[in-house]
C-alpha cells in the first residue's frame, strides 16, 4: 500500500456515502456535473479576490461533484455518450475559469510576468486534455504524462490552502509542457510502430521519470508527489517571485510569517 493509495482509500469512505445518497434521491449525473462547474466559478472569483482559504474549500466542494457524477451515472445505469461529452466540456470550463481568476489577481497586482505564466499554464493544461483526446481518435490509447486533471486540481487546492500558488503554477506549467510533449511523442511512435529502445540505467531512470507511464498509487507516483510537495512547501516564495505569498517556505507557513 502506497501513501497516495492510503489517502485515496480514506477519501473514498465519505464519497461512497454521498454517491449512495445521490442515487437514492435520483439526482441526475448531468446536474451534478453542471453544479460542479458553477461551484468552480465561485472558486475562481475567490482566487481573483485573494481569498485563498475560502477558494480552497470551494474547490474541494466543486471537485466532489466532479468526482461523483460518473459514479452516480454508473450506479443508476445512466451512462451515455452525451454524459461523457458533457462532463468533458464542463471540465474544460472549470479548469479555465480557475486560471482566469488567477490572471485577474495578478493583473490587479500589476505582475505581467505571472499573468503570462498563468496564461501559459492554462494553455498547456488545455492542450494536455486535447492531445489525449485527439490522439485517441487515431490510436487506441494515449494515457502518458504525469500532469493530468486530478493532479492539477489537487495542486490548485494545495496552493490555495498554503498560499503557495506561484510555486504551484510553475509545477503545473513545467509538467504540463512535459505531458503534452510525452503525448505527441507517444502518438508519433505508435503511428510509426516504433518500439522503445533499451537505455543505460541512469538514462532510463531519468526517462521513466519524465516520460510518465506509471499508474497512480504506485511507489513511483509517490516519489513524484513527494518531490512536488517539497518544492511547493519548502522553496521560499521570493525565489519564485511570488507576488502574493510571504514567509519562507513551509516553516514560514507554519509560523504564519
Amino acid at each position: 500500500m502506497t501513501f497516495t493509495g492510503v489517502v485515496g482509500k480514506v477519501c473514498n469512505f465519505p464519497l461512497k456515502a454521498i454517491i449512495a445518497a445521490c442515487v437514492v434521491l435520483g439526482i441526475s449525473p448531468n446536474v451534478l456535473t453542471f453544479t460542479g462547474m458553477v461551484v468552480n466559478i465561485t472558486a475562481a472569483w475567490l482566487l481573483g479576490t485573494e481569498r485563498f482559504w475560502a477558494a480552497g474549500f470551494v474547490m474541494l466542494a466543486a471537485n466532489i461533484f466532479d468526482y461523483i457524477d460518473g459514479k452516480v451515472a454508473r450506479a443508476r445505469e445512466r451512462e451515455t455518450a452525451f454524459g461523457g461529452f458533457w462532463d468533458s466540456v464542463m471540465d474544460r470550463f472549470s479548469d479555465i475559469t480557475l486560471f482566469i481568476g488567477l490572471i485577474y489577481l495578478y493583473a490587479k497586482h500589476a505582475r505581467a510576468d505571472y499573468v503570462i505564466i498563468t496564461a501559459l499554464a492554462m494553455m498547456f493544461s488545455v492542450m494536455t486534455s486535447y492531445t489525449r483526446a485527439r490522439a485517441e481518435s487515431i490510436i487506441a490509447k494515449c494515457k502518458v504524462g504525469f500532469m493530468e486533471r486530478p493532479e492539477r486540481i489537487v495542486l490548485f487546492m494545495i496552493g490555495a490552502f498554503t498560499n503557495r500558488m506561484a510555486a504551484v503554477l510553475w509545477v503545473i506549467l513545467v509538467l504540463s509542457i512535459v505531458t503534452v510533449a510525452d503525448r505527441i511523442y507517444f502518438t508519433w511512435r505508435e503511428l510509426k510502430g516504433i518500439k522503445e529502445s533499451r537505455k543505460p540505467l541512469v538514462l532510463n531512470v531519468f526517462w521513466r521519470a519524465f516520460f510518465w507511464t506509471d499508474e497512480r498509487a504506485s511507489w513511483q507516483y509517490d516519489l513524484w508527489v513527494i518531490a512536488i510537495l517539497a518544492f511547493v512547501w519548502l522553496v521560499p516564495p521570493e525565489w519564485v517571485g511570488d507576488p502574493i505569498a510571504s514567509g519562507h517556505g513551509m516553516i514560514g507557513w507554519i509560523l504564519g510569517r
